[in-house]
């Protein structure tokens, strides 16, 4: 999941370094919108927001939640 996600911004990168600015913005589409997505379903199904665990909500919002 991580390597996935750091391959896709270093690919991005890649793409600003060119100048590609359609491919660039493209990849980090495709790239941050699923992540976001796992983290809120993540989130509802395991419950971790009506429970008192703050730092397991900071992981969440910091895209680091599957690592719990």
């Amino acid at each position: 999941f991580m390597s996935e996600t750091v391959a896709a911004l270093c690919l991005s990168a890649g793409y600003h370094d060119t100048g590609n600015r359609m491919w660039e913005t493209l990849t980090l589409l495709f790239a941050l919108i699923p992540c976001a997505l796992v983290q809120l379903s993540l989130v509802f199904i395991h419950r971790d927001v009506s429970r008192d665990r703050p730092l397991v909500l900071l992981l969440h919002l910091l895209q680091l939640g599957p690592l719990v």
